[in-house]
């Protein structure tokens, strides 16, 4: 989504909105530093004239203007340290509520995007895009208003003071005003295109820490290195050339400061030789303006660089923030009480509207039934679930659960009836304790060391030096594959919801230990609605109703000697697991 330069200024314009107080002391110190300082090149000009040869300085008169010109000094300094005060905490304000923003939406998000957006590239838009912005903010609030002052009241006062050497700056300032569009639009591009880049860089950066293991296990390696070295080499060559013509604004504007000295020494010069309207103070002073009137063109020019880059990462930014969320659902009633009862009518659902993978499924639960979902990989097992939870919505017909369409519902009111263990196993930064508890955040110990010990887990915790509160490092790395998965069970066995999804739910349990969690989760499932996803049909014989699936479709159903005895599909599917070899 390509936003137009206006739209972005807009936009950072309301974030800044609620912290207008400080952004009104910012521009009044700027004004009041600026004043400060363009009345100091008077007082020494002034001082000057004071002193207008061997033995004739009136002393009385020059320490006078050197007091006048330390309270000056003073003046500026404070408001300057104002204005610094001021823009830093504006600026740290807006970017921090800006980044909360960012957070929620895309917590809001639809699992759709998520998935089809590198996790890589999203961590950098929430971290070193905000950054950028964040400086940005910082080097415009401050430079530019000083600039703006510095070079409006210095062309006042010059015009009031003279005229004919005001007109000689003013004539030359054009040339500072094509180097700074010269340089803003040459490194406008090139800053996008890095922050895309960058942005690429990092998500498959990620992707490969992350996943490291499966990396040095494929002996990917080298082709990861030169993957990444083509990158980083694009990155690179983008980078080069932003910074480059960047960095031609300090000597290109040092340059055009030093024509225009030269030009107001030169031609105050002729006047105070050929016409003694110039005196000695006032050509100082006038040169002093215009190294003043100068230096913010440098200041300005040397700001472009970080308000491209801020801009470029603003416009990944609020191309994030501009993704539609799920429909709003605040307004819809919640699930009181779940009864336990699920009901599919006519369901079909496609990930791409070109691509259906489930076709008009249709299937009615009851309490308390044990449901096993199986058939081969990517028949459409994990895909159902998704529905259950609405981490999808259905591309046609609807599901039903304790008599509400999951459609007409808060979301959260439907996550909450089920409780979920996941083949893939998740655990946060923090302790075991607090892992367990993550679904129940007030639980006591007693309760948390309980469900411990209903999935098997609280004999390996004991055995570690901290016990239960033991940290978790990222992603759970000091925790072998089985035993996160133990933290996972516990998790949901503490929070004891209405209906549980097993997606595979110990299949990086050893068999002794699955034993043990199959009967804890036979106690746990006792009155509940459970949907079981399994490959290993040994551990779904008692099961209510076995739904058979292949290519998105529920080819058979029944139970476990049922569907033996049609000697279908799922016959063959089970004996093939324990036919000889």
């Amino acid at each position: 989504m390509n936003i137009k330069t206006s739209q972005l200024v807009k936009r950072l314009l309301k974030y800044v909105k609620p912290y207008r107080a400080l952004l009104f002391v910012a521009v009044l110190s700027s004004f009041v530093s600026v004043a400060a300082s363009l009345l100091t090149p008077v007082l020494i000009g002034d001082a000057i004239d004071f002193i207008v040869g061997k033995d004739n300085v009136d002393f009385s008169m020059v320490i006078k203007y050197i007091g006048y010109l330390g309270i000056t000094i003073a003046f500026a300094t404070i408001f300057q340290w104002l204005l610094s005060w001021s823009t830093n905490k504006l600026s740290f304000s807006t970017v921090k509520d800006m980044r909360e923003d960012l957070f929620n939406h895309i917590d809001k998000l639809p699992l759709k995007y998520i998935d089809s957006h590198a996790h890589g590239d999203l961590i950098t838009r929430m971290g070193n895009d905000i950054e950028q912005i964040s400086t940005g903010l910082l080097q415009g609030f401050s430079q530019l208003l000083n600039g703006v002052f510095t070079i409006l009241g210095t062309l006042i006062v010059m015009f009031i003071v003279n005229w004919l050497l005001a007109l000689v700056v003013v004539l030359i300032t054009p040339l500072s005003l094509f180097v700074a569009a010269f340089i803003a639009k040459h490194t406008h591009d090139m800053f996008i295109k890095q922050a895309t880049v960058q942005g690429k860089l990092s998500g498959f950066g990620e992707e490969m820490i992350s996943n490291a293991k499966v990396v040095q296990a494929f002996s990917y390696g080298d082709d990861a290195q030169k993957y990444y070295e083509e990158v980083n080499k694009e990155l690179y060559g983008y980078g080069y050339k932003a910074q480059f013509y960047s960095a031609m604004s300090n000597p290109c504007t040092r340059f055009v400061n030093g024509l225009v000295y030269a030009a107001v020494g030169i031609t105050g010069a002729l006047l105070a030789v050929s016409y003694g309207t110039v005196s000695a103070g006032l050509l100082s002073t006038f040169l002093m303006y215009s190294n003043q009137y100068t230096k913010p063109f440098n200041e300005i020019t040397g700001v472009i660089t970080e308000l491209q880059t801020a801009m470029a990462s603003a416009r990944r930014v609020f191309a994030v923030l501009d993704e539609p969320t799920e429909s709003d659902d605040s307004m819809l009633p919640e699930i009181e009480k779940c009864d336990g009862t699920v009901k599919l009518e006519d369901v079909s659902f496609g990930y791409t509207e070109d691509k259906i993978l489930l076709q008009h499924i249709n299937l009615a639960v009851e309490n308390g039934q044990k449901i096993a979902i199986v058939g081969p990989t990517g028949c459409g097992k994990t895909t159902l679930i998704n529905l259950l939870m609405r981490y999808y919505d259905v591309t046609g017909g609807k599901i039903i659960v304790s008599s509400h369409p999951v459609t007409e519902v808060k979301r959260d009111s439907l996550r909450k009836c089920f409780g979920m263990v996941l083949q893939e196993t998740w655990l946060t930064g923090g302790t075991i304790k607090e892992n367990i508890a993550y679904g129940k955040r007030d639980a006591t110990d007693e309760e948390i060391i309980e469900a411990a010990k209903a999935a098997n887990a609280h004999g390996f915790i004991t055995k570690m030096e901290k016990g239960y509160d033991t940290v978790v490092s990222e992603g759970g790395d000091n925790l072998s594959q089985g035993q996160k998965q133990l933290l996972c069970i516990a998790r949901i066995m503490l929070t004891h919801p209405p209906m549980l999804i097993l997606d595979e739910a110990t299949s990086s349990i050893d068999t002794r230990t699955e034993i043990k969690i199959q009967k804890a989760f036979g106690v746990m499932m006792q009155g509940r609605t459970s949907f079981i996803v399994a490959h290993r049909l040994s551990t779904i014989k008692e099961a209510d109703l076995i739904l058979v699936m292949n290519d998105g479709n529920i080819i058979e159903q029944g139970t476990h000697d049922e569907l033996l005895a049609k000697k279908g599909f799922y016959y063959n599917l089970y004996n093939s697991q324990f036919a000889p070899v």
